[in-house]
């Protein structure tokens, strides 16, 4: 064939791997007829004990993640085989494993993670790991469509007829080659089927601390990490089940653009976040300014949030007096200065310490009282018994008037409150923040919602208030009582509502509602009914910590937004992919050394990937012009093709315009995007449809098109301090074609374009 995607003998060898692929088929099918079966089993079941309750929810889950699992196996199920010399049969390579349980179990599909999968994407010419030959497989809709051959031996090769053929040939790439200039989706591709040996090493990298997959534009950084991800989830699943997984994105186009490659590897247990997101509860809703990014970014804030705290913990101005029982309690500085140093000196958080400041201010006003009341007019000592002196106490406490005032000077505090009030309020702004100009702290004032910087700083608010969970016990113990009380009633009308004509020898025969549970098991059935997922509970709990975090498009993240990240993996396995030269954030990461000891020391890794699946070798050539004004040491990442189509820059009157026409020209297969400053943007919007979309550099990170359009790219260099590492994120998108339009002069960085 003249693509070189099929050997000569076309029609057996696709007639061969179809009635393989029917036999892996219809044992996926008994596989998910017989998840589906058991499923049904155990929705049916109801009652019982505790344990069987709980196992219950167990086996729910179990089959209804192995549902998803098989469904997500569904296309393309197997793309691989492996020949080898030392075995006589070939090994198939796939999404998931499938065993042959009437022949003692045996093999019909690896899972592309098992060990024994690892020739399939590691063996070459040089280094064959026994392989005799590598076959790709490509299927749809359950029906093989392609094979494509690499022969690791020439021996084996030539005798297959296969030097001369050309079909495939000796080690050739003609199946990566495809997939990589097959037109983009709108949805992340799966190199599961074409993953090379570089990308392989760093997907099963056995390193348990910090991991840093340093690579350009197009490297496959991500896709290495999520495929990690499911590799870490397979081989380690009892540990990461348990805990979860996270992965954190650069926003929300990111994560919508990847949801469907986690699935599609076999793994459904997975909280996709981003850092604005990563607080519970607080969608950010607003964008900073440059400069507030860069501050809220700094660990330097930490010292703004901890004086903003202690400003929440007041001294009266003047003295507050309440009259008790006909006597004058007085509460002055003198008290609240002591009782907040007490609890100061706890060290407790905020919230925590609460309870010391309160006890001690009530304890020194119940001795005012007990002074005045029990006073021995001869002189001796006070008259008040022990149990008197707890009553005034107690006493003082229940008294609306004073509880109030004491509370108000150390009131209990949420961080979203904090956090709004430092940022509305000049005054607690400039006691909070006095090291700063007053221009910066205009800057960090605003009203009306968060930014996706502040979850951060909510984050570390909550670690600096603590979290006294007293109330919410005893209302969920009053809660509790409630429910059992409402269950005690449903039965008892299923009492009242029981045949009353029945002989009275059958009624020990005649099983009722209340002969089988009681009113604590239904309401603890109606309590627990549905527990969630681990990644579901995990979205909404921010103590959760999970077993194994991965940081894409890492380089963006503060100093602040990796604190947030370290609180939640304290076993600091973390898997970091990035590319210093693409960082855009004012507050993001220049080094990674500066960033990760902190919380690592020496014991982080680096793995760095090379070769530029992307970006075809015409576009990287102006791309590299750009990178090497970034930094002229940077290594450029090797493009392994090219797409025959030269970059073209395009000078006009009116942008906007020019780039309407340049959309209704480009026949290139696939999705086109338009990259803009954000100015620019909203004179573009009009041009989106199914196809094309209009978007800033920052919401195209970590995405990819067949064309990009790039409007103004002297407005992208000016927008922001790190312009031209935005200019090269937006250079870098396309698979296929680039296109640049701007009006004036074009940048010295794009003059190759000229």
């Amino acid at each position: 064939m003249p693509d070189g995607t099929t050997p000569p003998n076309l029609h057996s060898d696709l007639e061969l791997e179809q009635q393989y692929l029917d036999v892996l088929y219809r044992h996926l099918d008994q596989m998910r007829e017989y998840a589906s079966t058991r499923l049904k089993s155990v929705l049916l079941n109801t009652g019982g004990t505790p344990q069987a309750r709980s196992e219950r929810e167990s086996f729910t889950q179990l089959y209804t993640e192995d549902i998803a699992k098989y469904d997500a196996a569904e296309h393309g199920l197997c793309f691989g085989r492996i020949d080898l010399d030392s075995d006589d049969e070939a090994r198939y390579v796939g999404r998931i494993g499938i065993l042959d349980e009437a022949n003692d179990f045996r093999t019909l599909l690896l899972d592309w993670r098992a060990p024994l999968a690892r020739p399939f994407y590691l063996a070459t010419t040089a280094t064959p790991d026994g392989v005799i030959r590598r076959r790709h497989i490509r299927s749809r809709s359950r029906r093989v469509t392609a094979v494509n051959d690499e022969y690791l031996n020439l021996d084996a090769a030539e005798a297959a007829g296969q030097l001369e053929s050309g079909a495939g040939g000796v080690g050739g790439e003609s199946a990566l080659l495809a997939a990589l200039n097959s037109a983009r989706t709108g949805h992340m591709h799966e190199i599961v089927e074409t993953i090379q040996s570089e990308q392989d090493a760093i997907i099963r990298s056995d390193h348990k601390s910090v991991l840093v997959v340093q690579g350009g534009p197009g490297t496959g950084k991500t896709a290495v990490a999520l495929h990690r991800a499911a590799y870490l989830l397979y081989t380690y699943r009892q540990q990461l089940a348990r805990s979860g997984v996270l992965i954190i994105g650069p926003n929300t186009t990111f994560l919508e653009y990847i949801s469907q490659v986690l699935p599609s590897l076999g793994e459904t247990g997975v909280l996709l976040s981003t850092i604005g997101e990563l607080y519970p509860g607080v969608k950010p809703t607003r964008e900073d300014s440059e400069r507030a990014s860069e501050l809220k970014g700094s660990l330097a804030i930490v010292e703004v949030l901890k004086n903003a705290v202690r400003d929440r913990q007041e001294v009266p101005n003047k003295p507050l007096t309440f009259s008790f029982d006909g006597y004058p309690v007085v509460l002055d500085r003198r008290i609240v200065t002591r009782a907040r140093g007490r609890a100061r000196s706890s060290r407790r958080p905020h919230n925590l310490a609460r309870p010391i400041f309160i006890s001690s201010v009530f304890d020194a006003l119940a001795d005012q009282v007990v002074t005045a009341m029990g006073a021995n007019l001869t002189g001796g000592s006070n008259l008040l018994s022990r149990d008197d002196i707890a009553d005034i106490r107690s006493e003082l406490r229940s008294d609306d008037a004073i509880r109030s005032a004491v509370s108000a000077l150390w009131p209990e505090l949420a961080p979203p409150d904090v956090l709004a009030a430092l940022w509305a309020s000049p005054q607690r702004l400039a006691t909070a923040a006095a090291h700063l100009s007053e221009a910066d702290r205009k800057v960090l004032g605003s009203s009306g919602g968060f930014s996706a910087a502040d979850a951060p700083l909510l984050d570390e608010l909550a670690e600096l208030l603590g979290y006294d969970d007293t109330a919410e016990r005893e209302r969920a113990r009053t809660k509790w009582r409630a429910q059992i009380a409402d269950a005690q009633d449903a039965l008892d009308i299923l009492t009242g509502s029981a045949p009353q004509d029945l002989e009275d020898e059958l009624d020990p025969e005649i099983l009722m509602a209340y002969d089988l549970i009681d009113a604590e098991q239904l309401a603890f059935r109606h309590e627990h009914g549905a527990r969630g997922t681990t990644a579901e509970r995990a979205a909404g709990d921010r103590t959760w910590t999970y077993g194994h975090v991965i940081v894409d498009e890492a380089q963006e993240l503060s100093e602040m937004a990796w604190r947030m990240v370290m609180r939640r993996i304290p076993n600091r396995w973390v898997t970091a992919v990035g590319d210093v030269a693409q960082t855009s954030d004012p507050a993001g990461t220049t080094s990674w050394q500066t960033t990760l000891e902190p919380y690592v020391a020496k014991r982080w890794k680096l793995a760095e990937l090379t070769v530029n699946y992307r970006t075809p070798a015409e576009i990287m050539n102006v791309a590299a012009d750009v990178l090497k004004s970034i930094d002229s040491t940077a290594v450029v990442p090797t493009s392994v093709r090219d797409s025959g189509i030269l970059p073209t820059a395009i000078k006009s009157a009116h942008i906007p315009d020019t780039v309407a026409k340049e959309i209704a020209g480009d026949s290139t297969p696939g999705i086109l995007a338009v990259l803009a400053p954000a100015e620019l943007v909203p004179e573009l919007t009009h041009l989106a449809d199914e196809r094309v979309s209009v978007l800033t550099v920052k919401e195209a990170k970590g995405l990819e098109f067949d064309s990009v359009i790039i409007a103004d790219p002297r407005g992208i260099l000016d927008e922001v301090r790190h312009g031209l590492n935005d200019l090269y994120v937006a250079l870098t998108r396309a698979t296929q074609r680039l296109t640049v339009v701007y009006s004036g002069e074009l940048p010295t960085e794009l003059s190759r374009l000229a």
